[in-house]
């Protein structure tokens, strides 16, 4: 059996490692200005100057220059800023957030996930079973079922009853479709904090965790503030702050109706905020109300997670926030819903996600 082979190791040529390491950089610059490329180019040249990140054989101009032939960036003179972000460097931000957060996590064959039970699933197995109360139609094998009656009540006459029906087993598969709200409220970059950049991040590398590897699974992204918005996994760069209070409840409302479309079973929604529903719109009016627990807004927002709850749509709150009454609302929010919650730093936020999204991937629902 042959052991393992040691070559000779080759560096990188300089220009092409000073590239990687600058790019590393710039992509988290990006996340950080929303997608400007002017100002994280600025803040790019800052950093050069105060810790020497290039050297007088590549500088950060010739950076710039590799940006735009390798594609990543490129010249809009339609808009205000002149360079602007492509496809490819969405892509590497998403790719480098997956790397970050999600670094420790094993690859998964073709993302079908199957588990050892069976149950409400789609691919058949040959195990029959008696009709047991609970079994939904589509599980019903009515071809044995019908054999069943002629050969328990003759052929004369059909007669089919309860004791005749044969259930037909499929293997249980937790292909999930997951909703992830992102909270753009002020809140998110009140007291020299920025939220906004990690939860960005965490969405990223969700986004590429799922498209590349759990490919049977579907997840979708709004962002809530006054109201709640969809929003396409290519927008998540750009993504800003406003100023903008927090309808935690028109979120959720979206997230249902997105969810009611997704065929599978398995349905939950992640849902990242820094505070307590403090909006609510009725009609063309926003009611608001900051200060404290406002007891309509509250209970309206409990109400949606009882409603998700009878449809089997588990909601898991990731509180970036330690104020003791904020902690009161999320216990019970997740009490309502009989779902979970997870307080956490910023730092810990992306761990946190991947753990629950993996977990629960695993578990059987029904």
């Amino acid at each position: 059996m042959p052991g393992n082979r040691f070559l000779k190791y080759i560096p990188k040529p300089k220009s092409e490692a000073d590239f990687e390491s600058l790019l590393k950089m710039f992509t988290q610059l990006l996340n950080i200005t929303s997608g400007d490329v002017a100002t994280a180019l600025q803040l790019l040249n800052d950093l050069d100057k105060d810790y020497n990140l290039t050297s007088d054989q590549y500088g950060v101009g010739d950076f710039i220059e590799d940006l735009k032939e390798k594609n990543f960036i490129k010249e809009d003179n339609s808009l205000d800023r002149n360079l602007i972000m492509t496809a490819k460097s969405e892509q590497e931000i998403r790719k480098q957030s997956l790397e970050e957060i999600f670094s420790k996590l094993r690859k998964s064959g073709k993302g079908e996930h199957q588990t050892p039970f069976s149950g409400y699933g789609d691919e058949n197995t040959a195990e029959r079973r008696e009709f047991r109360f609970g079994d939904e139609l589509n599980q019903i094998d009515m071809t044995s079922s019908i054999r069943n009656a002629q050969i328990n009540h003759g052929l004369s006459s059909f007669n089919l009853t309860e004791d005749d029906l044969e259930i037909e087993e499929k293997n249980y598969k937790t292909n999930t479709a997951t909703v992830l709200m992102i909270d753009i409220s002020h809140s998110m970059i009140l007291y020299g904090e920025d939220r906004i950049t990690p939860a960005k991040k965490v969405a990223m590398g969700l986004a590429e965790l799922i498209t590349t590897r759990y490919k049977n699974d579907t997840l979708d992204i709004l962002t809530f503030g006054n109201d709640a918005e969809e929003i396409e996994i290519k927008d998540l760069p750009y993504l800003e702050v406003g100023p903008y209070h927090t309808n935690t409840y028109a979120g959720l409302e979206l997230a249902m109706d997105i969810l009611r479309r997704r065929k599978t079973s398995n349905k939950q929604i992640f849902m990242i905020t820094d505070g307590k529903p403090t909006c609510l719109k009725e009609g063309a009016r926003y009611y608001k109300n900051s200060f404290g627990l406002d007891r309509k807004i509250i209970n309206k927002t409990l109400d949606q997670a009882a409603k998700c709850r009878k449809l089997g749509i588990t909601i898991t709150t990731f509180m970036i926030a330690r104020d003791p009454y904020l902690q009161k609302f999320v216990r019970d929010f997740t009490k309502t819903n009989n779902g979970r919650a997870y307080y956490s730093n910023l730092s810990g936020l992306g761990e946190f996600i991947f753990e629950d999204f993996v977990k629960n991937r695993k578990k059987r629902t029904r």
